[in-house]
């Protein structure tokens, strides 16, 4: 069935096809599908759309208690049918199968929105609707075409609904992930036109659609000139709530018990410290401490850890979220300053940590997203991996590190292809020197059983490549991409 999306809703087409897919189903069972994604990622709003085009149910749940939830949802539940008076539930077996009656005559979405806030209030509604989808499964001759869509933003709690030994696990026939824009819808999304300036906006509020709508009201800034103007007035200002977002985001998951120590945590991978050791030194912690904080990080997807791509059993841990990146590096330091109102000060004083710590790493991201997504484009084969990675050499010089390393899909009894190389930076214009030091990493991988017989040597630049290097990308294993092909497709905004 083809349900066209409305107007209103920015990108997610992909997500949009998903559901539509997942409510038409019309086979004669109740099914179930999880919607996730941290908060202000627009879930909320698409649900809301999807309901609006599906003639579904929406029930948004608060914090409450067992029996005004069940209240509130009586009332929503009338609203919905028409029925003269609220709906009186007194347990929530008898709520269910309403919920479920609801696709009596047909597919119907029956969306339940932060349905965390429910199970923190009756621990046993995942078994009971664990009971209620086997009841009306294809087996039991059941009228149900309910398509449930349970929904919530605590990462936590919503990963553990489908996980191990949970009632639910098994029983959802969707699972989506309601992710931040990537680096170029974003771009689009504030209207940016000028690559510069929005990678400089996405390195700090990243892909987060409430960010420009609600948090800063539309603010955005006119041109590169006009970007340290923007920090100051949208984002180091007491008065605009995007200076205390990054806190919130780490209180709303449930599962942190002491902020403290996971700021700590966060601190330290914003500083470059990206192994686990690492980060437990910085900290002043013994490893065995901080495993726990890391978990909870990455179950709530505040933070990432990959494979080094070279060595196995070399994970490094990287924060996802941008805003958080720049308030460990650049706020958590000042914030009593900011609190005065002292922003620009701050941010007068912040400039070279915010270049070496969030300039450069994040264009190293948004690099590997480049290959990540365009890699059977620019390197003309297919993409297994994309990672950073260390290579070491038997020198005096220790390792090389290759900011994007582009694998080729793992193959049995065969060496591991090095698919390309690639070195990035920001604000430097990249000369030989820089493609040199690839041809060293691509030699010593040789070595070490790689195959890099058709490797491509590539560097990202913000600033450009020297005449030299140029004319060495004539060569066909070296690829040059500036900001002109990292945001091809970069046009006028929504």
């Amino acid at each position: 069935m083809a349900v066209p999306k409305p107007d209103r809703v920015f990108g997610r087409d992909r997500e949009w096809r998903s559901l539509v897919d997942f409510v038409s189903d019309t086979r004669q069972e109740a099914t179930l599908g999880v919607v996730s994604g941290r908060r202000r990622q627009g879930k909320t709003y698409l649900l809301r759309a999807l309901a609006e085009a599906m003639a579904g149910f929406y029930f948004e749940a608060v914090q409450a208690t067992e029996a005004e939830s069940l209240r509130m949802l009586g009332a929503d539940m009338a609203e919905f049918t028409g029925a003269p008076a609220p709906y009186s539930f007194a347990t929530w077996d008898e709520a269910v199968a309403a919920l479920f009656a609801l696709g009596d005559r047909g597919p119907t979405p029956v969306i339940i929105d932060e349905f965390p806030y429910l199970v923190e209030a009756s621990r046993s509604l995942p078994s009971l609707l664990q009971r209620a989808l086997d009841q009306r499964g294809p087996a039991m001759g059941s009228s149900s075409q309910a398509r449930l869509l349970l929904c919530g933003s605590a990462m936590s709690v919503m990963g553990r609904l489908l996980a191990g030994a949970a009632p639910l696990r098994g029983r959802a026939g969707l699972e989506l992930v309601v992710k931040p824009f990537d680096y170029l819808e974003a771009a689009q999304f504030w209207n940016l036109t000028d690559p510069i300036l929005a990678i400089l906006v996405h390195s700090i509020v990243g892909g987060t659609p409430a960010y420009r709508r609600q948090f800063v009201r539309d603010d955005v800034p006119e041109s590169v000139a006009d970007f340290d103007d923007w920090v100051q007035r949208a984002v180091l200002n007491p008065d605009r709530p995007l200076m205390r977002e990054a806190r919130y985001l780490l209180a709303e998951e449930v599962d942190v018990r002491d902020p403290a120590l996971y700021h700590s945590v966060l601190a330290a991978i914003a500083s470059g410290n990206h192994r686990w050791g690492a980060i437990a030194s910085y900290i002043g912690r013994k490893s065995a401490d901080i495993a726990h904080p890391l978990n909870v990080l990455e179950d709530s997807s505040l933070i990432g850890k990959a494979e080094d791509a070279f060595r196995s059993g070399r994970a490094v841990y990287r924060i996802t979220e941008p805003l958080i990146i720049f308030y460990e590096a650049v706020m958590r330091p000042h914030w009593g300053d900011l609190e005065q109102g002292l922003g620009r000060q701050v941010w007068a004083d912040s400039q070279q940590r915010f270049r070496s710590a969030i300039l450069g790493p994040h264009f190293e991201a948004v690099c590997r997203d480049l290959a990540a997504a365009r890699g059977r484009e620019l390197f003309g084969r297919p993409v297994g991996q994309v990672a950073s990675g260390a290579v070491t050499a038997a020198t005096e010089r220790g390792q090389i590190q290759v900011d994007v390393a582009v694998l080729g899909p793992a193959e049995p009894g065969m060496p591991r292809q090095v698919i390309s190389l690639g070195e990035a930076k920001f604000g430097t214009t990249m000369g030989v020197r820089h493609l040199a030091r690839l041809r060293q990493a691509q030699s010593l991988l040789g070595g070490k059983g790689f195959d890099t017989s058709r490797t491509v040597l590539a560097c990202y630049s913000t600033a450009g490549f020297d005449a030299e290097l140029q004319a060495a990308a004539a060569e066909p294993n070296v690829l040059l991409a500036g900001l002109e092909r990292i945001y091809a497709d970069l046009a006028g905004g929504h």
